[in-house]
């Protein structure tokens, strides 16, 4: 009878964790950065050689960061979400910053001067060093930033409209209310 029991516990202690595993959303994985401070990057912006995109200087405005690349799929299901929450975020946030991430500069200038610009501001992240700072699971990934610039949420995987309208812009609202009022 023992012999029995041992296989049995073991299948039962396997099947608890399948179960409490296959509950799990894949999509909330913890992010290390959330209350904490965003890692600051001064990179090529896309849209001039000339210029950077300096983080540090949003400080003081609630803003996104969205992680993207001209090769991910799920970018461009994601890109008309993106183009709607741009025209929803008020205009003294810093709007959503564009991570063009480990791509061709050339394709990404064309793809958004084709499908419409959401982003504020793009930088240019070709060698990857940033998107590892932020801790970048893959593309997209959308962080929000508060104005002490604490990063305050991140989503992984492409916006839903339903995602922007019951988590993103519940957020940014209550993080825009001090910096408003």
């Amino acid at each position: 009878m023992s012999r029995f029991l041992l296989p049995l516990g073991i299948f039962l202690v396997i099947a608890t964790f399948l179960a409490v595993g296959l509950g799990l959303n894949p999509r909330e994985i913890p992010s290390p950065l959330i209350d904490r401070p965003a890692p600051v990057f001064r990179l090529p912006d896309l849209h001039a050689a000339d210029r950077v995109v300096d983080v540090a200087e949003l400080k003081g405005r609630v803003w996104l960061l969205n992680v993207w690349g001209t090769w991910c799929p799920n970018c461009h299901l994601e890109h008309p979400v993106l183009m709607r929450l741009a025209s929803q975020l008020p205009d003294a946030s810093g709007g959503i910053v564009g991570l063009n991430w480990k791509d061709n500069s050339a394709e990404a200038r064309r793809l958004l001067m084709r499908t419409g610009n959401p982003y504020r501001q793009v930088a240019v992240d070709q060698a990857g060093h940033a998107a590892i700072d932020w801790g970048v699971y893959g593309a997209p990934e959308t962080f929000v930033v508060d104005a002490s610039g604490t990063v305050r949420y991140k989503f992984i995987g492409p916006l839903s409209d339903a995602i922007v309208a019951e988590e993103i812009m519940p957020l940014v609202s209550r993080l825009m209310a001090p910096v408003q009022g």
